[in-house]
């Protein structure tokens, strides 16, 4: 056992209750304690691959690491361990936030006590304490010295590139720590517990990253949503500007007219995303989407959205500014992109394209079956809007109320793999309940579950209020606007909802599929 004299400093306490005012938990390497000692520390547990979990008194001198004869002074190993965590996580830290290129955030927790890493077993309390949270699928952290912690919230794509820094971090982190390296793993900290991540072969000291399929179900769908722009990075997103983005829109459809062979759906996907984005963009300037240039926006990522599952005949694209740029004649190619279908299905409504509308529910649900970035609820609410839309005479209500029924009970937190259940329940989930009172034809409780979805929305993008997305819930607006023209008394005047997408009073001419 590598314990120098230091780690002896404090006395031992006479009494259970004195004990309980000094102890820790404190995380060691397992090679900190060798087989000549190991008798001794018979209650110590490994947490993860690399980390050991002992108590230790923390003192004016130093560290004393308590042995099975020590711990046995308190007779209750219940609050011997709950006391031990207090004392823990009562140690001063110092927070930071290091933004990382790429839209990584990392934050660095650091102190003088050699007890600082030992937090990483109790990271939602420590985050807590620094004034944040995690999201529910928890955080990636590492621990390269007993002084300090690093960790990356699971909450975006961004995720993809965090773990190789951590993983370089870590590891010439613990190198440089010399006698208080703790350990150079990367760890998956979720619900409590930590995983190693980090495979190292003894024979040829090599690390490899080599997540969980759990873990990587999570990644493979935080990558792609993040991506496809469609789940933003809140902390990361921005004011956008308007004119950059029309011009970016306007190079992407005008690629698409330059060579109508090169127009895959890769291609078309990125301009229907950045028409989407622009959209946004000018309802955020313009709240009540009174301006031609706002509809133009709209009518624009209509038309990208629908030529993308369904082809379309050759048009012209209005992107404001006197910028129109033709859409040529594109075949129908539907990619296995669930959530693109959704926002185009979600335009069409708020656009009032009921042809577009009939047209996107033909799109064979076996398609968008093929996208693996999805959670099963994803594809049963879309299964309920084709259904519900779809002029086949056999199918009912019930036939609708049976693949909501199927959508709802897969949107919970234990069926949840792929997004953040923070991004489900506050925005993908509402125009799942909001579409229940709609055919319950529930006018009083529509109102109340409108109200409630958008505090939801204004409660997950509060902390980039400014990003596109925050500023109109696009599947909100659709039910919204569909409500509206089934007769329902919804109030025009609502914060995130144009008023006049949401009465259909903005339409102007949008040019055939």
């Amino acid at each position: 056992m590598t314990q120098d004299a230091s780690d002896l400093v404090p006395p031992m306490p006479n009494s259970a209750d004195d004990l309980l005012r000094v102890v820790h938990t404190r995380l060691l390497p397992p090679e900190s304690i060798g087989p000549e000692l190991a008798g001794a520390f018979r209650y110590a547990r490994t947490v993860a691959d690399g980390l050991l979990r002992v108590y230790a008194l923390d003192g004016p001198g130093g560290v004393r690491l308590l042995t099975d004869a020590d711990v046995h002074l308190v007779q209750d190993g219940d609050a011997l361990a709950r006391a031990a965590r207090t004392n823990l996580m009562r140690i001063p830290v110092t927070h930071e936030e290091i933004a990382l290129d790429g839209g990584v955030r990392l934050h660095s927790l650091r102190g003088d006590s050699p007890f600082v890493a030992s937090q990483a077993l109790f990271l939602s309390q420590a985050a807590h304490q620094a004034g944040l949270s995690l999201p529910d699928a928890g955080a990636l952290v590492v621990v390269p010295s007993r002084h300090h912690l690093v960790y990356q919230p699971l909450t975006d794509g961004s995720v993809a590139d965090g773990i190789n820094h951590l993983a370089a971090y870590a590891l010439g982190a613990h190198e440089d720590s010399g006698s208080g390296a703790l350990s150079p793993r990367v760890y998956w900290w979720y619900r409590g517990g930590l995983l190693s991540l980090t495979v190292i072969d003894p024979k040829t000291r090599t690390f490899s990253i080599e997540p969980p399929a759990s873990l990587l179900d999570l990644l493979r769908g935080l990558v792609r949503l993040d991506r496809a722009g469609r789940i933003a990075t809140r902390a990361a997103a921005g004011t956008p500007d308007t004119a950059e983005l029309a011009r970016r829109t306007a190079e992407s459809v005008t690629a698409l007219a330059q060579d109508p062979s090169a127009a895959s759906p890769s291609a078309l996907s990125h301009a229907f995303t950045s028409a989407v984005t622009l959209a946004h963009a000018r309802t955020a300037d313009d709240p009540d989407a009174a301006l031609v240039g706002t509809w133009d926006a709209w009518a624009a990522a209509v038309q990208l959205g629908s030529a993308l599952f369904i082809g379309a005949r050759p048009q012209d694209c209005s992107l404001g500014a006197d910028t129109v740029v033709r859409l040529p004649a594109l075949p129908a190619d539907p990619p296995a992109d669930a959530r693109a279908w959704l926002d185009a299905f979600y335009l069409a409504v708020v656009c009032r394209q009921k042809d577009r509308i009939g047209r996107l529910c033909q799109v064979p649900l076996s398609r968008l079956r093929e996208d693996d970035s999805v959670d099963a609820y994803v594809l049963h609410w879309i299964d309920t809007l084709r259904t519900y839309f779809s002029p086949d005479d056999r199918l009912t209500m019930d036939d609708v109320v049976e693949k909501l029924v199927a959508a709802m009970q897969t949107s919970g937190a234990d069926a949840v793999t792929h997004a953040p259940i923070e991004f489900v329940n506050a925005v993908d989930y509402q125009p799942v309940a909001l579409f229940h009172r709609l055919i319950a034809r529930d006018q009083g409780k529509f109102t109340e579950t409108l109200t409630e979805a958008l505090g939801e929305h204004a409660g997950y993008w509060a902390p980039a209020p400014t990003a596109p997305r925050a500023r109109t819930p696009l599947g909100v607006l659709a039910l919204a606007s569909l409500a509206h023209d089934h007769g329902f008394a919804v109030q025009p005047e609502q914060r995130y909802l144009p008023t006049y997408l949401l009465n259909g009073q903005r339409l102007e001419e949008i040019p055939a599929p």
